[in-house]
């Protein structure tokens, strides 16, 4: 991880935010420790700040369309405030940002590490993006908000999918040794972190990354003596091997909550997509996965308006997706990306067609999370508590990845206690403390 070295700027104010996934926050959690490393006051977002650090997403349109949006308002609520902008987002789109008004700084995703010495400069320059591809360890620290820890293992990919552009913003597949992930872990479980939840592009590719097994990191990090609470991020479908099942099994630390990325459920689109599995292979994993886990929650993310999918095609996937036991569904409508191979296809679905299909797929989704919910009444399970909600109540997340509250006047903060689920309200659950 960066060692950033300490500096008193007289308590200058600093907010951060950060878009799309779990490796951009892992990512935004080192820098913010960075900046409160050197007098920086961190505050919300939206609040007036000297430094508006803004960590964006390119995976669609909107992911986009938000980054831009969220620009605004930063030289709204700050306008003599220096905006930094960075990430995927900034490193495929540099000179449009660089032209929103208020921007000051636009940084590449190994740019945005070296954040402050740009800062420091004098110079008129405020675009640094360049494609050096560097590996740089990232984790959420104290000066972070989260209960869970979130640590960076492997950056970029190797797979070229048509519709996806994040190779082009984070370059090819690159990872940490166990030795040094074992270390970053061990710090967050000596800062008080109780999860850990392992993160990056890929994290399948590790092994082909690093040359040392995923499963055997797995084990290293189980093995860690305080460490209570375990997942893993998103993995490919055909990277979750029967060595890395065997692995969570046989650890009580691993969380019944597992996020296998699905797309489509048809194997012609999935061939289009250049995704490197079928509809069987699919299944099997899945079934591997519950006779492992039997309560497990599975998430899955789906694009729908592939071009050229058919209605029939669509239905696939939709059948596909109430056949299985996915429970946290994350849909989203096929969004055109330059320069990728699908961006040239013919039969670009109509965006009309595209919500409708999106929207029946998430109301379904809603159902069957809904569902599973209602399946957990009676059970008694362990719950990491966040914060307290705006009703009163102590928010925090069971194993299988579902939000649930209780009526405490304890603080619950970062705490895991044992929770009876009994019951739920207008679609929020509901538990009792246990003693």
């Amino acid at each position: 991880m960066e060692n950033f070295e300490s500096k008193n700027l007289n308590n200058k104010r600093v907010a951060l935010n950060t878009l799309g996934c779990r490796l951009n926050l892992s990512e935004t959690g080192s820098i913010a420790q960075g900046f409160k490393d050197r007098g920086y006051d961190i505050v919300e977002f939206g609040e007036p700040a000297d430094v508006i650090f803004i960590n964006t997403c390119t995976v669609t349109d909107s992911a986009d369309s938000s980054c831009r949006n969220l620009i605004r308002k930063a030289h709204n609520s700050s306008p003599e405030g220096k905006i930094v902008v960075a990430g995927c987002y900034a490193q495929m789109e540099p000179e449009k940002i660089a032209g929103m008004q208020g921007v000051d700084l636009v940084l590449g995703n190994s740019e945005k590490y070296k954040v402050f010495e740009y800062l420091d400069e004098e110079s008129e320059n405020q675009v640094h993006v360049d494609k050096s591809w560097e590996f740089f360890g990232a984790a959420t620290t104290e000066a972070d908000t989260h209960t869970r820890a979130f640590l960076k293992i492997q950056d970029g990919c190797n797979y070229v999918c048509s519709f996806c552009i994040i190779p082009f913003a984070r370059g090819r597949s690159r990872a940490i040794s166990i030795k040094d992930a074992v270390s970053e872990a061990q710090k967050l479980v000596s800062s008080g972190f109780k999860e850990i939840v392992l993160t990056g592009v890929n994290i399948g590719e590790y092994e082909q990354s690093s040359g040392e097994k995923l499963h055997d990191l797995v084990a290293s990090l189980l093995a860690i003596d305080g460490l209570e609470r375990f997942r893993l991020s998103s993995v490919e479908p055909n990277t979750f091997t029967d060595e890395l099942i065997a692995v969570l099994k046989s650890s009580p630390k691993v969380m019944d909550h597992f996020h296998i990325p699905l797309q489509s459920g048809d194997d012609e689109i999935l061939s289009a997509m250049r995704r490197r599995y079928t509809v069987a292979d699919y299944k099997k994993v899945i079934a591997k996965l519950m006779v492992a886990f039997p309560n497990a929650g599975i998430g899955a993310d789906m694009i729908v308006g592939f071009p050229g999918e058919t209605k029939e095609q669509f239905e696939n996937t939709f059948n596909l997706a109430k056949e299985l036991p996915i429970t946290h569904f994350h849909v989203f409508p096929y969004s055109k990306r330059k320069n990728t191979t699908a961006a040239k296809m013919e039969n670009h679905i109509h965006s009309a067609e595209k919500k409708s299909r999106v929207k029946s797929l998430i109301m379904f989704g809603d159902a069957k999370l809904n569902l599973f919910t209602e399946d957990q009444i009676g059970k008694i399970t362990k719950v990491l508590f966040e914060r307290r909600n705006k009703l009163g109540f102590f928010e925090g997340y069971t194993s299988n990845y579902l939000r649930v509250q209780v009526q405490t006047e304890l603080d619950l903060s970062n705490q895991i206690s044992n929770v009876c689920l009994t019951r739920i309200e207008s679609g929020k659950l509901f538990g009792e403390l246990l003693q």
